[in-house]
């Protein structure tokens, strides 16, 4: 790994962990998550997860979104080297650090509740590693959402030297 790419999971890591230190905003409240869009395979954003994985990560640029409660929300889909496929509909915290399931895709095509719904804490968090890229490849910067969804596309699929670049500044 680059030198500059482990500064950058470095800071995001450090901030995540401050964030942890921090009171929350005692007046934060979450806003109830859109549903589920539907899944796509073409078109995704791939996510580099590094080695020891066989599966292809992507997120889907058309289903992220931040809400008003800085919940960057977006679906991510694993798949196969056999055509197996996996959908998670989840939310990202960046504040805190923190992700929180709401919906699995399931074989028949439809959506499942995530059995927990609570928030989880990312570091440390083996079954979150895809989220973690997610927060580190675009979707947060330092403990806030980046400017825009169509931002965080545009950062998870740029060169890590191109990413981070306002959209004003373009």
């Amino acid at each position: 790994m680059r030198a500059d790419v482990w500064v950058l999971a470095l800071a995001l890591a450090a901030g995540a962990a401050q964030a942890q230190l921090l009171p929350q905003d005692p007046d934060w409240k979450e806003v109830e998550a859109p549903p589920p869009p539907a899944v796509r395979t073409q078109g995704l954003i791939p996510l580099d997860m590094g080695r020891g994985t066989e599966l292809r990560w992507g997120v889907d640029p058309q289903s992220i979104s931040i809400g008003p409660d800085r919940v960057v929300r977006y679906v991510v889909v694993a798949q196969g080297q056999d055509g197996a496929l996996n959908a998670i509909y989840e939310g990202l915290k960046c504040s805190t650090g923190e992700v929180r399931v709401y919906a699995r895709h399931a074989r028949d095509g439809q959506w499942v509740p995530s059995k927990s719904a609570d928030w989880q804490r990312l570091l440390g968090n083996a079954a979150h590693r895809h989220t973690l890229a997610i927060g580190r490849g675009g979707a947060c910067i330092g403990e806030g959402a980046n400017f825009s969804a169509a931002q965080i596309a545009r950062d998870l699929a740029a060169n890590v030297d191109d990413q981070f670049r306002s959209e004003i500044r373009r």
